[in-house]
């Protein structure tokens, strides 16, 4: 079989995954728990998993011929994935601001941490937790504090009614709670 069929390219290496958007300013707002998750797992890729894959890599380049050798393409591929994903941990905590939501506790405000309870115009009634763009998760009811409910929400108190643009029309949304973990770590 041809080489030319076989030889994957480097010109992937160059094809990081694309960062969400951040807003004009360029900050990555994210919790303290939030940044040392990401840091625990770039840590991680470092120190065990690119390791043990350049270690099967090497192996199976020893054993000869490369173009059929699934152990040699396949770790090279995800030694590629993992190289991937350490350039993009790298960039988003090299931009982290790190923001501590206890700080607010006790506070009617919503800002940057706050677990939000609203009710929207047809009366259902959600609780969602403002977070950064790379620990929000929406299973969990949490929201990037870019999202267009999060902006929202932003800046306003306990029983203010804020309108939400959305492609289906104007929501009005009234918060009904406001809290932010407690210093002591709840």
């Amino acid at each position: 079989m041809s080489k030319a069929f076989t030889r994957e390219t480097d010109a992937d290496d160059d094809d990081d995954v694309a960062l969400p958007a951040l807003p004009a300013g360029g900050r990555n707002y994210m919790t303290p728990q939030g940044y040392a998750r990401l840091r625990a797992e770039l840590m991680d890729l470092i120190d065990n998993e690119r390791p043990k894959v350049v270690e099967v890599v090497h192996w199976a380049a020893s054993n000869g011929d490369r173009s059929e050798n699934g152990d040699y393409l396949y770790g090279k591929k995800r030694l590629r994935e993992i190289d991937r994903r350490i350039r993009f941990l790298t960039k988003r905590l090299e931009i982290a601001e790190v923001t501590d939501p206890t700080v607010h506790h006790g506070h009617d405000q919503i800002f940057f941490g706050a677990t939000v309870t609203y009710e929207d115009d047809l009366g259902a009634v959600r609780t969602v937790t403002i977070m950064g763009i790379d620990e929000a998760d929406s299973a969990q009811g949490q929201v990037s504090w870019i999202a267009p409910v999060a902006r929202a929400l932003l800046k306003a108190r306990e029983g203010d009614v804020v309108k939400l643009v959305t492609p289906a029309g104007t929501r009005e949304l009234e918060v009904l709670e406001v809290r932010y973990p407690s210093p002591g770590g709840g």
